[in-house]
């Protein structure tokens, strides 16, 4: 995994419970999904089904 930079609010926020939420572009700066259904994730990973469902604009 390339090693850059997080920052917060922008990469990542705190939730409500204080875990750390990392956002669609955090994922889309690593370049890969890590399969753990992420709750910002852009790649469309769905952790029920494991698989992956086509994103359109739509859905977005």
């Amino acid at each position: 995994m390339a090693h850059f930079d997080i920052k917060e609010h922008e990469d990542f926020y705190y939730n409500e419970q204080g875990y750390k939420v990392f956002t669609e572009k955090f994922h889309l700066k690593r370049g890969y999904c890590c399969k753990s259904g992420c709750r910002h994730c852009p790649y469309g990973y769905d952790k029920k089904t494991d698989t992956f469902i086509k994103i359109t604009k739509k859905n977005k």
